[in-house]
């Protein structure tokens, strides 16, 4: 199994969202430790949903340009593409899951850069999908 850690938009946006202080702390933690390992992976489509989520839906949230900081340190992740090749797994996977659309891109963003699992608070804790664990890091 990889060592590889896909991380889902929420655990970004927790470690910004100052309402709850117990999921900001730990998923300030979780992402520490991805960015001293150099284990965490992401997509573009996390990247999209960070930046709308934490200018548009937050209370309080980022104004555009630290949000924009944001994005562009996250670049250094390399994000996936969310490419043709993606969007078919993206189909198979809800088909044979029965996942959203959004969380099968996720999945299926997961699957192609080879990670080991997903830290998610959306796709349930102990879920596997294609052979990836999904952690919830807050029920750690």
């Amino acid at each position: 199994m990889s060592d590889r850690v896909f991380v889902d938009t929420n655990i970004f946006v927790y470690a910004r969202d100052s309402v709850d202080p117990v999921k900001q702390a730990a998923a300030s933690e979780v992402l520490a430790r991805l960015w001293r390992e150099r284990s965490g992976r992401i997509s573009t489509q996390v990247l999209s949903e960070y930046f709308v989520t934490v200018t548009q839906k937050l209370r309080p949230g980022l104004d555009r340009e630290r949000a924009w900081s944001d994005v562009e340190a996250l670049s250094a992740w390399d994000p996936a593409a969310i490419d043709q090749g993606t969007l078919r797994k993206a189909r198979e996977i809800q088909i044979r899951y029965g996942l959203s659309w959004w969380d099968s891109l996720i999945v299926a963003a997961a699957w192609s850069t080879e990670c080991g699992q997903i830290f998610s608070e959306d796709l349930g804790g102990g879920q596997t999908y294609l052979g990836l664990l999904v952690v919830n890091p807050f029920q750690l």
